[in-house]
């Protein structure tokens, strides 16, 4: 975020924090404005990235055995109401030509995750990105997380865990099918 953007950060924080009914000049909220400033930057640095430009380090491959990653923590923040929400994200593809360097299907989804987000859209991202750039046999993404907009406010409900798939190819060529990468993301 550019210097200009991170003062009106401040400004509006200050002034959120007289409309909640406290004095941003206390010693406790001297310097809240600015520590907010900071971390937003890391928080949205998604935004006005394209998920797919995180893909950058492709490989050819003449298999197709499936590429699985598991216990892929997360964090993005709700968009309704600017509250976090976080888990692990599993994705498998059946590669068809083309591999990625696993770390850059990380990094895709922390593109994604890194701007405000609904886990659907995150999901589905992911999965639209990987798809698009090795045009896999077939890909599936699933994200697991708590949402503290639900486990602070509303409901109430800490714990919940919302579970969100996103599917993309035939998976033709691949005899065990969707089914079968989807049960081996879930194996031990």
């Amino acid at each position: 975020m550019e210097a200009l953007q991170q003062q009106r950060i401040k400004v509006a924080v200050a002034e959120l924090l007289v409309a909640i009914g406290d004095d941003p000049n206390r010693e406790g909220l001297l310097n809240t404005p600015d520590r907010v400033a900071r971390m937003y930057e890391g928080l949205f640095s998604g935004i006005g990235v394209n998920t797919v430009d995180a893909i950058d380090t492709v490989f050819e491959a003449d298999n197709q055995d499936p590429v699985i990653v598991r216990s892929l923590g997360f964090y993005s923040v709700c968009e309704h109401h600017l509250l976090p929400f976080f888990g692990e994200a599993r994705i498998g593809y059946v590669p068809d030509g083309k591999i990625a360097g696993i770390s850059k299907l990380a990094r895709a989804l922390e593109i994604s995750a890194h701007r405000p987000q609904v886990q659907e859209r995150l999901t589905a991202d992911v999965a639209n990105a990987i798809f698009s750039v090795l045009k896999p046999e077939g890909v599936v993404v699933e994200l697991e997380a708590e949402h503290l907009c639900m486990a602070m406010r509303g409901v109430k409900k800490p714990g919940t865990r919302v579970l969100t798939s996103a599917t993309r190819g035939g998976f033709n060529n691949y005899p065990s099918g969707r089914e079968g990468l989807i049960g081996l993301m879930h194996s031990s």
